[in-house]
């Protein structure tokens, strides 16, 4: 599959609404969460408000179409470490999934942290999402869990 990586454009913003609603795991994918669920403060904190100094994204386009996104935001978030450390948010459209472009969109991420000085990014996963895998390869350590999740950080220095 054919695609880029670049930064998401102002006029994409909007896309985030979408992002982060696909980028919320249900071990049982017949289970369709209703849209609404992006509106609750414990899942807005990832988007709203975007634009703020720490704020980073990237996309994937795929045939000219944005079919993933990857942002980071210092937040209060599900992984939240500190006050300096970004969180993790990557999704892609279900038909775009498996075919490395999350791996792809998380390792352009990591080096633009690195790029710009940050020590460590975190990230908060649910313990039965495939992408456990994909964030331990690209060199995420569990540093905490809870029943559900794990939270996760990978050293950037």
């Amino acid at each position: 599959m054919n695609y880029i990586i670049r930064e998401l454009k102002e006029t994409e913003i909007h896309l985030l609404d979408d992002f982060i609603y696909e980028s919320i795991f249900l071990k049982d994918d017949t289970i369709i969460l209703p849209r609404s669920i992006i509106e609750k403060p414990e899942v807005k904190v990832y988007t709203e408000n975007w634009g703020k100094p720490d704020d980073m994204c990237l996309v994937a386009v795929c045939d000219g179409k944005v079919c993933g996104a990857v942002w980071t935001r210092i937040i209060n978030g599900y992984g939240h470490i500190d006050n300096e450390t970004p969180e993790f948010a990557i999704s892609l459209y279900r038909e775009y999934r498996g075919h490395g472009i999350g791996t792809a969109m998380m390792r352009a991420m990591l080096s633009k942290l690195r790029e710009k000085g940050y020590k460590q990014a975190s990230l908060a996963v649910q313990k039965e999402n495939y992408a456990v895998r994909m964030y331990k390869k690209a060199g995420f350590e569990t540093v905490d869990e809870n029943e559900q999740e794990y939270i996760m950080i990978c050293r950037l220095s």
